[in-house]
């Protein structure tokens, strides 16, 4: 059965690579907020630890990825609760939330990449974690973003490059 896929390859206005995801949660847009910025909560589908100093310029510390070291990153830009920024190992991590009608929150997550043969990888790698923060908000139990063998990584990692995603860059873990 192929991989559904939820991601999007785009080429940026300034000409940069990136994968964007987009979800709708049904939670008022200061709770997604939580979901995103608080080290606690982050750590559940986030695919690393991340402790954030939440000013443009901020440090963030990333910690606990099995198949990374620790590693910091600098808050590029901040405006509670509705957009973060950051830089992490030369990519940009966007969050932009905004509030719906019956207090839902439209989320979308755009990783711009630093060279395009990541985009498959990267967007798979968002897949497996974004399906740990759709359990969250669903108030179901997830085994987080690093699920082991269980994880249907490889399976989604084929179906972006079936999809003609960019794709080449070596996987951690893999390689």
């Amino acid at each position: 059965m192929p991989a559904d896929l939820t991601g999007t390859y785009l080429t940026l206005d300034d000409g940069r690579p990136a994968v964007r995801f987009s979800r709708t949660y049904d939670h008022p847009v200061d709770r997604v907020w939580h979901f995103v910025t608080d080290p606690d909560e982050l750590a559940e589908w986030f695919p690393s630890r991340a402790e954030i100093e939440l000013r443009p310029g901020g440090r963030i510390t990333f910690s606990g990825d099995p198949h990374m070291e620790d590693s910091t990153g600098e808050v590029i830009a901040v405006d509670p609760p509705r957009h973060l920024s950051f830089e992490w190992g030369g990519d940009e991590v966007h969050f932009d939330l905004e509030a719906l009608e019956d207090k839902r929150t439209r989320f979308t997550l755009t990783n711009v990449l630093v060279a395009a043969d990541t985009a498959a990888r990267n967007g798979a790698g968002w897949e497996v974690c974004l399906s740990a923060l759709d359990a969250k908000a669903r108030g179901e139990r997830f085994e987080g973003p690093h699920a082991g063998a269980a994880a249907p990584w490889r399976e989604i990692y084929q179906g972006y490059v079936e999809a003609g995603v960019p794709s080449g860059a070596p996987v951690p873990g893999m390689d």
